[in-house]
């Protein structure tokens, strides 16, 4: 049965519905939840923007953007982005999904959590990182209709305390890791939630190398 939430298709393809079933099986409902609005977020800001995407890679990309915060996706040594794009590659290949089209859901997953950048690449990668941006940080918040967000939250509700525990989430998937916080908004995450979290400092990397000068 076709799903239509605030006026977007819910893409409805065999490889969709197994990428549906799969993260539900795989994530909770708060993860869930917000991969799923995070689609909706994305493509209305598509459209906004009279942008040109394929629903279907964008509905990828924010299903598996936070795969790596599993612990059935997550690596012991790569970022959790990293983690949740390499599950999103290897599901697409099992489909037969075009090279450029894995690379743009790679990357769409991989630099979701880097700002300034996705934004000025390819739809797929501007779009999940706008729709993570607008459930998990609020931006271009007024940009969306009262209409769309309460019928997106209507559907896939945020929980009451959503903004703490999402944070939490942030930390559960980084905190055995804190090396791959190094240079991304993670390490706000582990500053604010591991009292033994140290930053690693770029300047003390460049003047500690083993270059003489």
């Amino acid at each position: 049965m076709t799903e239509i939430i605030a006026g977007i298709r819910v893409p409805d393809s065999a490889m969709a519905r197994a990428a549906t079933q799969l993260v539900r099986e795989t994530e909770d409902d708060l993860l869930y939840n917000h991969s799923r609005r995070v689609f909706f977020w994305g493509a209305l800001t598509g459209n906004r923007r009279k942008l040109k995407f394929d629903p279907e890679l964008l509905y990828i990309g924010a299903m598996f953007h936070d795969m790596g915060l599993t612990s059935a996706h997550a690596s012991p040594d790569l970022r959790f982005e990293v983690d949740g794009a390499n599950a999103a590659r290897d599901f697409l290949r099992g489909y037969g999904v075009a090279e450029r089209d894995i690379e743009d859901v790679w990357a769409s997953i991989a630099l979701h959590t880097t700002p300034g950048i996705p934004e000025h690449m390819r739809p797929t990668v501007a779009l999940v990182t706008a729709g993570v941006e607008m459930d998990v940080l609020g931006i271009a918040y007024d940009d969306f209709s009262h209409e769309h967000r309460d019928h997106v939250c209507a559907h896939h509700p945020r929980e009451a305390n959503f903004k703490e525990n999402i944070i939490d989430h942030f930390a559960g998937g980084t905190i055995k890791k804190p090396h791959t916080t190094f240079g991304n908004v993670k390490a706000d995450v582990l500053a604010l939630k591991d009292m033994n979290y140290v930053r690693t400092n770029f300047c003390s990397i460049i003047l500690g190398s083993k270059w003489p000068t």
